[in-house]
């Protein structure tokens, strides 16, 4: 097992209420990452999973209680092979906090506080998974190592018919670094319906009708963050997708069908 070499407290807003949000990480002797909300324990795994509307919002299912927006802290954890933590969240809102809409704070803070233990040795992926719905796709293929290609097809000039890889000995720092994103002109709709509060120019990129409302980090970052989201996504199998060493071919999707694949994979072990 893999976890932090000491307490890691941070604060934070969150991304869809703007409440403020302290997460205490403690190491664990326990593998499996938990988020505590008062008395409620909720582990982050397929199985927890309640809502991929706008996020990934994991559940108790007994007590009710909820922690949203989990995919960027599920990342840092799989990119760092952590596999043993104890989260203890103090919020109103139970949301993950945004910071800067990247995976990057955590992975500096992780990198700060110091990592220890050995990673679990798992089987790699031995059979190809397909997993397909609508005009999306999602294909697993045993690989000597974990690529990512993510294709998508949206409306803006720089990002039709756009697809993205991640190579870990090339680019994993502009994936680590990739914010998330979205149309400014729906950002008034989603806010009037009670989503996308804490959104500001340094934590989301906006897509306007030609352009974004900030800087880019890197070439087509957006995309990069779709490579982001699936990583956490596919780490609530509990099984690291860097382990499991696959090409990982995706086409058009979003959370609810990185779920959905992560489902499958998990059936065909």
């Amino acid at each position: 097992m893999r976890t932090l070499k000491s307490k890691l407290k941070l604060k934070g807003f969150g991304l869809m209420s703007n409440i403020e949000t302290e997460f205490e990480i403690h190491p664990s002797d326990k593998e499996g990452i938990r988020f505590h909300i008062n008395d409620s324990v909720i582990e982050a795994k397929l199985s927890n999973v309640v809502s991929t509307e706008h996020c990934v919002v994991l559940a108790n299912l007994q007590s009710g209680a909820k922690i949203a927006l989990v995919e960027h802290f599920m990342a840092n954890c799989a990119i760092l092979g952590i596999d043993a933590l104890d989260v203890y969240v103090n919020s109103k809102g139970f949301e993950t906090p945004i910071f800067d809409g990247s995976a990057k704070v955590w992975y500096e803070e992780f990198n700060k506080t110091g990592i220890i233990g050995e990673k679990k040795q798992i089987e790699p992926l031995k059979n190809p998974v397909i997993f397909s719905a609508k005009n999306s796709s999602i294909v697993l293929i045993p690989s000597d190592k974990t690529t990512i290609c993510y294709a998508v097809n949206f409306n803006h000039p720089e990002l039709k018919y756009r697809w993205q890889t991640l190579d870990v000995d090339v680019n994993l720092n502009e994936i680590i670094e990739a914010r998330t994103f979205g149309y400014l002109k729906d950002l008034e709709t989603f806010q009037k319906m009670g989503f996308s509060k804490g959104v500001t120019i340094e934590n989301t990129v906006g897509l306007t009708e030609d352009g974004y409302t900030t800087k880019l980090r890197s070439e087509f970052e957006p995309v990069k963050h779709k490579i982001l989201d699936i990583i956490g996504d596919m780490y609530l199998t509990g099984l690291n997708p860097f382990d499991l060493k696959m090409n990982v071919i995706v086409k058009e999707a979003g959370h609810t069908y990185h779920i959905e694949a992560a489902r499958a994979l998990l059936k065909s072990l």
